[in-house]
Order: C-alpha cells, then structure tokens, then sequence
C-alpha cells in the first residue's frame, strides 16, 4: 500500500513540497509560542563569533549582552500576570545569542531559541529552553517570528546576519508594514555602530528623511538598557492589542 503523501520524506522534500514546508514554519513554531503563552518578547541581536574569552576588543559585548538579558529576565520573573511577561529571545546560536539566552536562564525565566540550519556557525546553544528551541530552515519563516512578539529589539555589534536584521526591522517599521506601534531598537555601543555605518550620509543624500533616524537610539550599560526598556516595553505591553502584521 503506498504512502499518504505527507508521509513521504521523498515528497516533503521535493521542490513541490516548498509551499508546505514554508507553512509548516509559520504554523507550527506559532502552535509551540502559544502553547507556552508567550505574548512579549525582547530579541537580541548580533554576532555568532563573539566568545565571553576571546578578542579583547570585542568580548565585552558579551558580558554586555548576558547581563542585560539577566536584567530583563529578573524583570520578568517579578511581573505576575503571566500573559504580560516579557521573555529573551534570540536566533539561538553561539557568541551574542547564547549571552542572551544564558543571562535569561540564569535568571530563572524561559528563554527563546529560533535557530537556523547553516553549513557552519549556528549550533544551538545549551541556555535555550529545551521546549522553546526551534529549528528553521527559511530565512524568512524564521524572521517573521523574530518580530511577531517583538516589543523591542537590541542589537549588539555583528556581521552580515545581524546587519540584515537590523535593516530588515528599520525597513518594516519604516514603511509600516508592521501593524503595532513602533518598538524600541536599541544598539548598543554608539562609537562602534557610528564607526560602521554613518546613516546622516544618508538623510544628507535624501534618502532617508530625519524622522527615520528616530526609528533607533544607543545605549552604552546594560543597566541603560534596562532603563530604557522597562519604561517604552512596559508602556507597549499596557497598549498591547494583536501582533499582527
């Protein structure tokens, strides 16, 4: 007797397939977050290749980025009602992702892990929730629900998977593609982010206008962040009616 065609890893793979593979990671990933009741998230952003021991230069952005994932999960663990609690996460890899993830568990809260299957870099790390690592195999797929609970975003110095993010955030809430207010996106280090990308170029071209240079700020301390998430992420929850895009 032959097999059901979803039965079929033949099938399930071929290029007929794609349409039901690319819904299978909008439904099923959105199955396992409601399932766990998360509503709010805050997702961290930047480089696989920064170790808490390596270069000097950079390794401090992961002490950075553990501890302010601490912040936010000791944040909340004090918040009581669970459908407003605001959870880490991040594409679930090594080097900033895992800082994340490990300052959130260590925090005693859940901790979020949207990985994606890479020829090289992207393991995931041991600080995601065991329930809540999830594996992709679209880019896209896997964006999307980066942003669906988003109610901030925190970027850390990376490469060219976070430079996508970033831009790929701005471009949404500029062009309001994204039906929610706009959230915080926070990067981290102004001397590092101004050294690498001079966006006045581009108001000063005309290319963007002013007002998009408000779409983003800096911040320089873990406890700065805090800050300033607690006070815009808390307002936003209050507010908070669909995610929806």
């Amino acid at each position: 007797m032959p097999d059901k065609a979803y039965l079929s890893e033949d099938f399930m793979r071929s290029r007929d397939a794609r349409p039901i593979r690319i819904l299978s990671e909008y439904i099923n990933p959105e199955r396992i977050l409601r399932e766990a009741n998360i509503n709010h998230t805050i997702v961290f952003f930047g480089s696989a290749r920064i170790r808490p021991d390596g270069n000097p230069k950079i390794d401090k952005y992961y002490k950075a980025a553990e501890e302010l994932a601490y912040m936010v999960g000791s944040w909340s663990k004090e918040i009581t009602d669970p459908d407003n609690k605001i959870y880490v996460c991040t594409g679930g890899g090594p080097g900033i992702m895992e800082a994340a993830n490990r300052g959130a568990s260590r925090a005693g809260e859940k901790t979020i892990g949207l990985n994606i299957s890479l020829p090289f870099e992207q393991v995931p790390n041991p600080y995601i929730s065991p329930d809540l690592n999830l594996e992709f195999h679209y880019f896209y797929m896997r964006k999307l629900w980066f942003l669906y609970y988003a109610k901030a975003i925190v970027v850390f110095p990376g490469g060219f998977g976070t430079m996508d993010e970033l831009f790929e955030t701005l471009t949404l809430f500029q062009t309001k593609k994204i039906a929610k207010p706009v959230i915080p996106i926070l990067l981290y280090d102004r001397a590092f982010w101004k050294s690498l990308i001079n966006l006045d170029v581009m108001v000063e071209y005309g290319l963007i206008s002013e007002e998009d240079t408000k779409l983003y700020s800096f911040f320089e301390s873990p406890q700065e962040g805090i800050d300033i998430l607690k006070s815009r992420v808390s307002e936003i929850v209050a507010k908070y009616e669909s995610h929806l895009f």
